[in-house]
């Protein structure tokens, strides 16, 4: 029998990640040595201080019951006050809807706003998951291609894509899967192009404070208000706390959007865990403890970003640009494309799997067919290990480069 699956649905592909993440999985299981280098999860615990106000909420506090749908009252004002602080944002409550992570923060972002038909900009390379909530919409991804700006994306980019059918451009900075960074003067540039033309702007920041020197933390939440009533910053606890597990986000809108994706969270996740939020309120009430955290995790990505991206390049048939922001390494693997041994970046990704038990993710499941992801949310020690097979291997007789 063949289940009637919606249409909605059916539209949508499945994560090219997690297929990786199993794909890693299922060798595991068989006793092999896998070094799993898909999944953008930091390898660092949540917190302990953090952990603690859980377990304050939950044992002490007792909040075991349901919250209104945008969040707690703590949870949405100690976001306002903690983008006040950090950033000089005038952001109200009303504005904040927490999420169940950063994940559901952009689809409810999206399916509040987006009918059938919409155009949505979306820069590529892009999240897998981008085009995946658009056509789940019934709306149509129009990309934006910056392989020629350095995965940068510009004002000007944006501003020929813009049609009449245009409704939302969703990108992120720093972005994944390239690491590469928007600078703050062009995020302006773009925003500004697309207030004036009436077109809203989805920005996912989850990776908001992974930004290496000298490049500059920014939120769009901190603009002036005539460009902010046309922006929805979704945020995340997941990557900035190392917080994966717990679920935990938000999104910062005009009072109408938000308004829109607290009704539609009323009638699918309610809201987020209540000691859960707890947690976070309070943990952004500690600023210090908190940034420090953060600092801690940004140094340790740093040291691991400036070992591996020199070494990378010393693989014959690789190339990798360094990465400005997040944790990753967008590796150009369409040097050894020839057709014969490597039709596709695919092919290479598939090859380093079966010949040294390293996991990449194939560049094509972010529209960027010739590049391998490589998550460095590892330790250094894995890092050393898995570049040592993939460098032994391709200095070996089983892969025939001539160029």
């Amino acid at each position: 029998m063949n289940f009637p699956v919606s249409e909605n649905v059916a539209r949508m592909k499945s994560s090219s990640t997690f297929k990786a993440m199993q794909a890693a999985i299922n060798l595991r299981e068989k006793g092999f040595d896998v070094i799993d280098l898909t999944l953008g999860e930091p390898d660092f615990q949540t917190p302990q201080f953090i952990k603690d106000l859980a377990v304050e909420g939950l044992q002490i506090k007792g909040l075991t019951k349901y919250t209104p749908s945008a969040g707690m009252k703590s949870f949405t004002e100690a976001v306002c006050s903690f983008y006040a602080e950090q950033f000089g944002a005038n952001i109200l409550p009303k504005e904040v809807a927490a999420s169940c992570g950063g994940k559901q923060a952009l689809f409810n972002a999206a399916c509040a706003i987006l009918n059938a038909g919409d155009d949505v900009l979306i820069p590529k390379p892009f999240w897998v998951t981008f085009p995946e909530i658009v056509n789940f919409c019934g709306a149509n991804s129009v990309f934006i291609d910056t392989l020629e700006t350095n995965f940068v994306l510009t004002s000007e980019q944006v501003n020929n894509a813009i049609t009449d059918n245009t409704k939302l451009l969703i990108l992120n900075s720093p972005n994944n899967p390239t690491g590469a960074v928007i600078p703050k003067a062009e995020m302006i540039k773009i925003i500004e192009v697309c207030a004036e033309k009436g077109v809203y702007v989805l920005t996912d920041e989850c990776y908001l404070f992974f930004v290496y020197p000298p490049e500059e933390v920014f939120s769009s939440a901190a603009l002036p208000e005539n460009l902010r009533k046309f922006v929805c910053v979704a945020g995340s606890f997941s990557k900035t706390y190392a917080m994966t597990g717990w679920r935990i986000g938000y999104t910062i809108a005009n009072e109408e959007w938000t308004g829109a994706i607290v009704k539609l969270q009323s009638h699918s996740a309610t809201h987020p865990t209540s000691f859960v939020q707890y947690a976070c309120a309070n943990a952004m009430e500690r600023r210090e403890d908190s940034m420090n955290a953060v600092a801690e995790m940004l140094a340790e990505y740093e040291k691991r970003r400036n070992w591996l991206i020199p070494e990378l390049q010393k693989i014959k048939g690789f190339k990798c640009a360094m990465p400005e922001g997040a944790f990753y390494a967008f590796i150009d693997v369409r040097e050894i494309l020839d057709g014969v041994q490597f039709k596709k970046s695919a092919d290479v990704a598939d090859f380093l799997l079966t010949e040294t038990y390293v996991v990449l993710t194939d560049g094509a499941g972010f529209g960027a067919e010739g590049f391998l992801r490589l998550s460095y949310a590892t330790s250094i020690e894995n890092l050393q290990k898995a570049i040592g097979r993939i460098n032994n291997l391709f200095e070996s007789e089983f892969v025939k480069i001539e160029k």
